[in-house]
């Protein structure tokens, strides 16, 4: 069994994990780390876990464990691991933004692997440690990963993308209380979110010469959880002809399914699935991603890392039912 650890146990990417791992069948959490609720039961924080799982939450780390998942928000992973250490062969799986970008991605000689597992899997395998690409990016990067590929990005990327309020984190804010957010919607970082980074560093991964611009638009919905994205831009390919290629690039990834029928959100909420949907007019293809944005673009990916660096089938654990209705 993986022995595992999350610290930063109080908020929803860490409650997904918890949720994950009570019915994975090669894990067992060991420790659930939260300074705030150390030695309360974790459906304290996790109320839908009453019932399910009899552990505390703890202010004491155990250094041994085979993985720790770092669910501690952006920018406090490396203050955790240089006040923390762990033993060398404890594997790390890091949900915050510390160390996605090639540039930031080097701690104390330990280099983190972006955890996209389309993208990096046979680098994730062999990885001691892994940064989690942010929920915006593994949507957008999905849907434009079979372009690249090919050399067939040429013209700016116009994206459109709306999130749950689950995607703004556990602590309330006045764009996360119900009373704003229901019956609401409006934009934020318009141009210039953060996850910019991630999608323009996996695209140039795949096709080093597009330097045309990702123009982003994110969106807050009236809504918990999923993202739903939409992309366009100008390819010549025939719709046939695209569907053929996204089909190939995803033949052995797991998760991610490919039609040119409509989608809608409720096909992957609680599920680890991604669904891309392509459809053209003329020369102009809309290209639809759909995720639920704590699974397939937080915890969910998470597990599947883990699977995949301890020679696991990366699908273990992670045959989820979406919410459908």
């Amino acid at each position: 069994m993986i022995n595992v650890g999350i610290i930063g146990g109080s908020g929803y990417t860490a409650g997904e994990l918890i949720r994950i791992l009570m019915f994975h069948p090669k894990a067992k959490l060991d420790f659930v780390y939260s300074t705030t609720n150390a030695g309360k039961p974790l459906s304290v924080a996790h109320h839908d876990l009453m019932g399910d799982i009899e552990m505390n939450f703890t202010d004491t780390v155990n250094p041994n464990v085979n993985v720790v998942f770092l669910c501690l928000g952006h920018g406090k992973s490396i203050q955790f691991l240089e006040q923390n250490q762990f033993a060398s062969h404890t594997k790390i799986i890091d949900l915050g933004n510390d160390f996605r970008l090639t540039k930031d991605n080097q701690f104390e000689g330990k280099s983190f692997v972006y955890g996209l597992p389309e993208l990096n899997k046979a680098n994730i395998k062999n990885a001691n440690y892994i940064a989690n690409p942010g929920c915006f990016a593994t949507a957008i990067q999905l849907a434009l990963l079979p372009l690249a590929a090919d050399g067939l990005l040429n013209n700016d990327v116009h994206i459109n993308a709306t999130t749950g309020s689950t995607g703004a984190g556990v602590s309330p804010s006045e764009t996360t209380h119900f009373s704003w957010r229901s019956n609401n919607m409006s934009h934020y970082k318009a141009f210039d979110h953060q996850h910019l980074g991630e999608i323009n560093q996996g695209v140039n991964q795949l096709q080093a010469d597009y330097t045309n611009e990702l123009i982003f638009v994110p969106n807050r919905g009236d809504f918990a959880r999923g993202i739903f994205a939409t992309l366009y831009t100008t390819v010549e390919e025939s719709l046939e002809d695209l569907v053929a290629k996204y089909e190939a690039f995803y033949k052995d990834q797991p998760f991610v399914t490919v039609t040119n029928t409509n989608i809608n959100l409720k096909q992957v909420v609680q599920t680890n699935k991604c669904i891309i949907s392509l459809m053209k007019k003329g020369n102009r293809v809309l290209i639809t991603s759909i995720i639920d944005n704590l699974v397939k673009g937080a915890s969910g990916q998470a597990i599947q890392n883990m699977n995949l660096m301890f020679g696991l089938e990366e699908s273990t654990g992670l045959h989820l039912k979406p919410s459908g209705f």
